[in-house]
C-alpha cells in the first residue's frame, strides 16, 4: 500500500491541470493575436467599461493590481489601450480601448468562444453545464471569503 497522498485526485490539482490545459488552448487558438487570457480579459473588460482606472480594473478581472500595470503597458504597446492620468487624481491610470484594441477584440471574440468550445468538448451538454455552474459557484463562495 503507498504511503504517498493520491494527489492526482486532488481538486487543487485537478483545476490546475485545467487551468493549464486551457492557457494552452488558448494559446493554439488564438496564437495569431499573440495575446494571452489574462490580456483578453483585460480588453473585453474595457469594452464594457471604458475609462476604468488600473486598479478597479485588474480587480474586475481577478488580476493582481501590481502585475497588471506591465500587462497593460503591453497591450499600450501594440496600441490596443490607451492610458491617461485621471484628471481628479494624477496617481490614478485611467484605461480605454483604442479603435485598434476595439478591433481586436472583435476579431477575438469568435475564436474565444471556440476555445470555451474545444476545453470543454469532452463533456455532454448537461455536464458542461453541471461544471460551469460548480466552477462558478467555488469561485464566487471563494470570492466572498
Amino acid at each position: 500500500m503507498s504511503q504517498s497522498y493520491d494527489f492526482a485526485h486532488a481538486p487543487g490539482h485537478l483545476i490546475r491541470r485545467a487551468q493549464q490545459i486551457a492557457v494552452s488552448v488558448f494559446a493554439q487558438e488564438l496564437a495569431v493575436f499573440d495575446v494571452t487570457p489574462v490580456q483578453f480579459a483585460i480588453l473585453n473588460a474595457l469594452m464594457d467599461a471604458p475609462g476604468t482606472d488600473q486598479v478597479t480594473l485588474a480587480a474586475r478581472v481577478a488580476f493582481d493590481a501590481a502585475t497588471s500595470g506591465s500587462v497593460i503597458g503591453r497591450l499600450e504597446a501594440k496600441g490596443w489601450v490607451r492610458r491617461e492620468a485621471s484628471p481628479q487624481d494624477r496617481r490614478r491610470k485611467l484605461l480605454w480601448l483604442t479603435a485598434k484594441g476595439k478591433k481586436a477584440v472583435l476579431a477575438m471574440a469568435p475564436k474565444v468562444a471556440q476555445v470555451q468550445e474545444l476545453i470543454l468538448q469532452p463533456l455532454k451538454a448537461q455536464e458542461r453545464q453541471q461544471l460551469t455552474a460548480l466552477l462558478a459557484k467555488l469561485v464566487s463562495a471563494q470570492s466572498s471569503t
